[in-house]
């Protein structure tokens, strides 16, 4: 049980959604440079493209990784609030793969808006995108996560498929931002993964959450600006998130160290959920 074996991912094939910026980019790099083959799927196309070359670029130029250790990043552009795109996406990566044995849903959008004025188009958006859609693209990429389950003899699963939701810490507190139907889709999204667990460990497959904090990302970026420096003051550890963080979750809970874990809501936020705010 060395730490080498406990946490590796190398080899396995990964889909990341939303995976070309932010924390889909942070954990979409993780997997790479530790030896995963990563599909990446974003809306933008440009921004899919332009992200898998440069990961597959900055594997070239490392010297500090063999290249039997290596990985790779294969764009997938998708919009994943289309029903359609994710069938297009599930029917694309059964063509190339027979395996999937990590699918990280971190797709999602944020809207804020005061209660007087907050719009019904909100809640259509970020209900379908941040929750309806994990569930569609989980249950069409479902018999490839199912090949990937690596079973004893007597049907145990050793080493599952993994299915990693990014969820939110606003999914369980209450954000003081008006962000009315991210926070409710996010608590939707940290119990379908329960319901998931239960439905999908029988067939090999974990479902985990990271209820993430604060980190450096575009939707982040408007908030951090005016209220960074109080954020990071309010943080048990005084301050947000790293790349490290969230990939180092993913990776743990891809690898066989989190093979026993199913169901969870990891808050990876710095303790700062646990703070009153009397």
């Amino acid at each position: 049980m060395d730490i080498e074996s406990l946490f590796s991912v190398k080899g396995k094939v990964v889909l990341v959604t939303g995976g070309a910026k932010g924390v889909g980019r942070m954990i979409s790099e993780a997997f790479v440079q530790n030896g995963a083959k990563v599909y990446i799927a974003s809306r933008d196309a440009a921004a899919c493209n332009a992200a898998c070359a440069e990961l597959n670029a900055l594997l070239s130029s490392s010297s500090s990784s063999s290249s039997s250790t290596k990985g790779s990043a294969i764009p997938l552009p998708a919009d994943l609030s289309k029903p359609s795109d994710c069938q297009r996406l599930a029917a694309e990566l059964t063509r190339r793969e027979t395996k999937l044995h990590v699918l990280v849903n971190n797709s999602g959008a944020t809207w804020g808006e005061a209660y007087d004025q907050f719009p019904d188009a909100a809640w259509t958006k970020l209900l379908t995108l941040n929750l309806q859609r994990v569930f569609t693209l989980t249950q069409l990429l479902t018999p490839l996560l199912e090949a990937a389950a690596d079973l004893s003899s007597g049907g145990t699963t050793l080493d599952p498929a993994r299915v990693i939701h990014i969820g939110s810490i606003d999914g369980i507190r209450v954000p003081v931002l008006p962000t009315y139907a991210y926070s409710a889709s996010k608590a939707g999204l940290h119990h379908l993964s329960r319901h998931l667990a239960v439905e999908l460990g029988p067939r090999g497959i974990t479902s985990n959450t990271l209820a993430c904090g604060p980190f450096p990302s575009k939707m982040m970026a408007a908030t951090l600006e005016s209220f960074g420096e109080d954020i990071k003051a309010a943080n048990p550890l005084g301050r947000i998130g790293m790349p490290s963080d969230v990939g180092g979750a993913c990776i743990f809970l891809a690898s066989k160290a989190g093979a026993f874990v199913n169901g969870a809501t990891i808050t990876l936020d710095g303790g700062v959920v646990l703070q009153s705010k009397i």
